[in-house]
């Protein structure tokens, strides 16, 4: 969606729909849905096909379906369900996201991102409407009970409407810190923070994917109840959706904070047993009891403190005394984490509540990031940066620019035609009675005027004289452009011989 207008007159018609920017609008808003909608039906589809099931609770499957990947509570029979898989949601809000940040650009104004943030929350809340209406008509078919209305919409508006705010603040991060005057302290800290969470994320995959090399007997011992190749699919398929989930709870476990399962959990200084879902991506938690090498795995998010503080050090004016930029990225890389942990629990049946403790985590993730950053930063300090080095803030936008310069969805979207409007270049402003008013208008020519040609060649011997000669207009190639006035000037040297021969022939 272009701006060609200023702020001031976008907003003054904030009513006004072009069917440009409808038509971006309904991508927005139906594009990433209609996709999850559709590969959900797919599914659905697939596994009752598989199952030998009828089709009679197909649509309640659906409409569950949605609402499960929007982490919405459900309740089947009288059994709750509130632990779902990450993957898809983290895919569907991608998408979204994906389109609100192509629909805008650095310049939109107030009025074209309010219509993007109404059209990324208009379509899903239509399809979780149309979904709730069909779970309470599934109710009398399945043994599925209505969800709870209002928790419906507050997970649908609460994650799309993040979705769509990281999305717009990606593409106008410029704007947007230059909007807020944040200092360059909370600009370093924001960008460290993702790098922290980024780094810690990669570890605990990497320990997930060993500790499933190391119990591969157990993940062999899961598919054993598959059954059939449908089966082995569907388990497969199970797995992969969960195991953003499991690698979050590593990110707890790393951290020593530990993972609960029910009434089993996991630390890096003890394992309780207990019973865990019997999925292949479950066969990564080790049954115990804790190995004294274990404690080893703390120095990983230690080091993944101590880099962010080195990044702190290169990217701001921290100081020993005043590391502000260094606690901002803890403090930042924190929230997220918790965010995600509280998306990746939840209540699984008779397991009880799977996930992590959060206070606890919360508290252990940023003594762990603060205090390992603080000896990042002083690293930074005596052997990296000197003191007092302070990166200038527009090295902070390098990014920006780069992407402001080379995206390629700008340079799709853009059109030259736009620019090259006829409005722009109006019949009335290369009029040729303008251009004739300016050549002529003593104003532009007078005596003490800049413009006085006479009297700026007086003194010199080799002046030309030029004589304009105006000519039709011609075809140019710029597409919807109307061309200006073009002007020939006929050079002519004047031979005073000449002149004086013929004087004297008159």
């Amino acid at each position: 969606m272009r701006s060609d207008h200023s702020p001031e007159i976008e907003d003054a018609g904030f009513l006004s729909l072009t069917p440009e920017r409808a038509r971006v609008l309904l991508l927005v808003a139906a594009r990433p849905a209609t996709f999850a909608l559709s590969a959900i039906v797919v599914l659905v589809l697939v596994t009752l096909f598989a199952a030998g099931s009828g089709m009679d609770g197909a649509a309640g499957a659906v409409a569950a379906s949605w609402l499960a990947v929007h982490q919405v509570p459900l309740v089947i029979g009288k059994t709750t369900l509130g632990l779902f898989p990450l993957l898809p949601t983290a895919l569907l809000l991608g998408a979204a996201g994906r389109e609100c940040y192509r629909a805008v650009t650095p310049n939109s104004s107030r009025t074209e991102i309010g219509w993007v943030f109404g059209a990324a929350l208009g379509g899903p809340l239509l399809l979780t409407a149309v979904c709730l209406a069909v779970a309470e008509d599934a109710s009398a078919v399945v043994a599925l009970q209505p969800p709870d209305t209002l928790a419906a919409f507050g997970w649908v508006v609460f994650l799309h409407l993040g979705a769509a705010g990281v999305g717009i603040a990606l593409r106008m991060r410029r704007r947007m810190f230059d909007l807020l005057r944040a200092p360059e302290w909370v600009i370093a800290g924001i960008y460290g923070a993702g790098s922290t969470v980024l780094r810690l994320f990669g570890c605990a995959a990497a320990v997930t994917v060993v500790s499933f090399f190391a119990h591969w007997g157990d993940i062999g011992d899961t598919y054993r109840s598959a059954g059939n190749a449908w089966g082995f699919i569907g388990l497969t398929l199970l797995s992969l959706a969960y195991l953003p989930n499991v690698v979050l709870g590593a990110v707890g476990v790393l951290l020593g904070a530990g993972a609960n399962f029910g009434a089993a959990s996991i630390g890096l200084f003890g394992v309780v047993g207990g019973p865990v879902p019997a999925v292949p991506v479950m066969a990564a938690v080790p049954t115990g009891p804790a190995s004294a090498w274990w404690a080893a795995l703390l120095l990983i998010p230690a080091a993944a403190g101590v880099l962010g503080g080195i990044d702190a050090g290169r990217t701001s004016g921290d100081r020993l005394t005043a590391p502000w930029a260094t606690l901002t990225s803890a403090g930042a890389a924190t929230l997220l984490l918790v965010l995600f942990g509280a998306l990746a629990g939840g209540e699984l049946g008779t397991f009880g509540r799977v996930g992590l403790e959060l206070p606890v985590f919360a508290l252990v993730c940023f003594g762990w990031l603060a205090c390992a950053g603080y000896v990042g930063l002083v690293c930074a300090r005596y052997f990296i940066a000197p003191v007092g080095a302070t990166l200038p803030a527009s090295d902070y936008y390098d990014d920006y620019d780069e992407d402001y310069d080379t995206d390629a969805d700008y340079d799709d979207d853009y059109d030259s035609d736009d620019y090259h409007d006829d409005d722009y270049h109006d019949d009335d402003y290369h009029d040729d009675d303008y251009h004739d008013d300016y050549r002529e208008d003593d104003d532009y020519y007078d005596d003490d005027g800049y413009y006085d040609h006479d009297s700026y060649y007086d003194d010199d011997p080799d002046a030309l004289d030029a004589e304009l000669v105006d000519d039709p207009p011609k075809l140019t190639t710029a597409p919807r452009q109307t061309p200006p006035d073009i002007v020939d000037a006929e050079v002519v040297e004047t031979d005073p011989d000449f002149d004086a021969r013929a004087d004297r022939r008159r």
